[in-house]
């Protein structure tokens, strides 16, 4: 989800693409869903008699007993670890826990993003390294910078580059290996580096304005290794380094600061859209996908 290095290249995808305007775009597409969803609290029936309140209730226990040691020999460790406990009286399930895909409409890779609530274990450096390879060599990750590399082909960006099949390669592969840089360097080498951790923990409760507010921040702020807010060293230098390195790849001209400088922003820019993006996608998908892992 980090193939927009070469966004910079073209002053027209740099208008179209701006943080802002991408942020814009999330808030009113979301905002639908907030002022859209009503909860509605089911009513339930009363039973006949004193006597059908205890039997319900004891062959109510004993379900739950069951479906609970079910469900727990069937979890993995680290899941079980992580569930969240019973929503507080008078909040639903969905109020409690907002619970995240690994994919976004079943394409788009959600492998870092964790369901609001859970508690995980520190992330090893394997870890780390896996979900910077899962987010660089899915299957997904082809089509970005494919798209990417055909408007910058259409609009001329890089007139080093040459036009037809040969001219469209030279624009692909250095779509690609600005993602799989800046995902290796934000997601893998910095938290290794740093003992940070390269999850995006959902809110999931709260107003609209809060959420927006705590998503957009965690571009600056994440969590340690130890599990406290730290300043988010690896998105922002991370993100800047891989800006630097795409330098030592692309023609002279290409290689000034201004154009490091707003590369640089518009991944940090670009990183938060996709943290907002993530912190309301349970909802969104609850309202209108209803799609399970």
């Amino acid at each position: 989800m980090r193939s927009c290095l070469a966004v910079r290249r073209n002053p027209l995808l740099m208008s179209k693409f701006s943080p802002s305007y991408f942020v814009c775009l999330l808030l009113t597409s979301c905002s639908v869903y907030g002022v859209a969803q009503v909860q509605q609290t089911p009513q339930a029936s009363l039973p006949d008699s004193p006597g059908a309140i205890l039997a319900s209730n004891t062959h109510s226990a004993s379900a739950d007993d069951t479906s609970s040691s079910n469900d727990a020999a069937a979890e993995p460790p680290s899941l079980q670890q992580g569930n969240a406990s019973s929503p507080p009286s008078g909040q639903s399930a969905s109020d409690q826990q907002a619970k995240q895909t690994k994919r976004i409409l079943g394409i788009i890779p959600n492998f870092r993003a964790v369901s609001s609530d859970m508690k995980l274990p520190p992330q090893s450096p394997k870890e780390k390294l896996l979900t910077a390879t899962l987010d660089s060599f899915d299957y997904s990750s082809l089509v970005l910078p494919a798209v990417v590399a055909g408007y910058s082909q259409a609009t001329n960006a890089t007139p080093e580059f040459h036009q037809g099949a040969a001219g469209y390669a030279r624009y692909y592969w250095h779509s690609y290996v600005d993602q799989a840089i800046e995902n290796y360097m934000v997601e893998a080498i910095g938290p290794i580096i740093t003992h940070q951790d390269n999850r995006y923990y959902t809110l999931g409760h709260g107003g609209f304005l809060k959420r927006t507010g705590y998503s957009l921040s965690r571009a600056v702020i994440t969590r340690n290794d130890a599990g406290n807010d730290t300043f988010n060293s690896s998105e922002v230098i991370g993100a800047g380094a891989a800006a630097g390195i795409s330098n030592l790849y692309y023609p002279s001209r290409e290689r000034t600061f201004s154009n490091t400088a707003s590369k640089w922003a518009v991944n940090v820019g670009i990183d938060a859209g996709t943290f907002f993006f993530k912190e309301f996608w349970p909802d969104i998908n609850n309202a209108f996908f209803h799609i399970k892992d």
